[in-house]
């Protein structure tokens, strides 16, 4: 059974930078594209970033274009968001998910993950 568990949120102030991290147990990493989507107070889950399975391409959100960067380390079998230039509007809980389809695309889409972590917060303060 997968299991997906995200760290590395916190407090930070507008500006400044966080990095998430996404560990994947259980599962064959390597050949499984990967995302992140984050849900905002009061907001529906919205897609933040995703990677391919092999790592060669990345797709993000707009409103995270030129400031996110999705990257992932098959060898740790983890994923990462570097958060940079943060907004109070970035204040979420960021979520981690993994595709249950092997050598399956990358994908914006909620729906095409099959697994999910439980969340970190961040909080960017004005």
């Amino acid at each position: 059974q997968v299991q997906v568990i995200e760290t590395g949120g916190g407090l930070v102030q507008a500006g400044g930078s966080l990095r998430l991290s996404c560990t994947v147990s259980g599962g064959t990493f390597s050949s499984i594209a990967m995302g992140w989507f984050r849900r905002g107070p009061g907001k529906e889950r919205e897609f933040v970033a995703t990677i391919s399975w092999s790592g060669s391409d990345s797709l993000y959100a707009d409103s995270v274009k030129g400031r996110f960067t999705i990257s992932r380390d098959n060898a740790k079998k983890s994923v990462y968001l570097q958060l940079n230039s943060l907004k109070p509007e970035d204040t979420a809980i960021y979520y981690c998910a993994a595709r249950g389809l092997k050598y399956g695309p990358h994908s914006v889409r909620s729906t095409a993950y099959a697994y999910w972590g439980q969340g970190t917060q961040v909080t960017v303060s004005s």
